[in-house]
């Protein structure tokens, strides 16, 4: 069994966390207009109660609960999961890759009066994607010394 990896089970709470938020939206999606990007097409569809809107939160919520059970698997804390390092991997660049938005989200929100929240989002998914690559690089060791 793996050793506990700090890294993975920080990961696997943020994606818990963000599931959680999802499902929330999913109960009440008149919250979009505080988190979503103003006056856009998904808030507007979201503070009428669009089904559409609470199908694609519900769907949310369950892939990040999946990604967050996944971190745990790889953090040894439930049983291994089949392709926990593949897995691990494509969540760690998918977290990336939403990450990459960050510098020209500093740019709206300093330049054009976007929200410091768009900021706070990718932020977020910088350090989870990072979270997960750690630990999958802790992981790999660990089970290369226990070899």
């Amino acid at each position: 069994m793996v050793k506990s990896n700090h890294y993975l089970i920080a990961g696997g709470v943020m994606s818990t966390l963000i599931s959680t938020l999802h499902v929330i939206l999913a109960i009440y999606p008149a919250l979009y207009r505080y988190i979503g990007p103003g006056q856009s097409t998904v808030t507007d569809i979201a503070t009428q109660g669009s089904s559409i809107i609470t199908i694609a939160s519900v769907a949310l919520a369950l892939i990040f609960a999946i990604w967050a059970i996944y971190a745990f698997s790889g953090a040894g804390l439930i049983r291994p999961l089949p392709l926990v390092s593949i897995a691990l991997i494509v969540i760690s660049v998918i977290y990336l890759l939403r990450a990459l938005f960050l510098p020209s989200e500093i740019s709206m929100v300093l330049n054009q009066g976007y929200p410091v929240r768009f900021i706070v989002f990718s932020t977020i998914s910088l350090v989870s994607g990072l979270l997960y690559l750690f630990g999958l690089l802790r992981r790999r060791a660990s089970l290369a010394h226990h070899s």
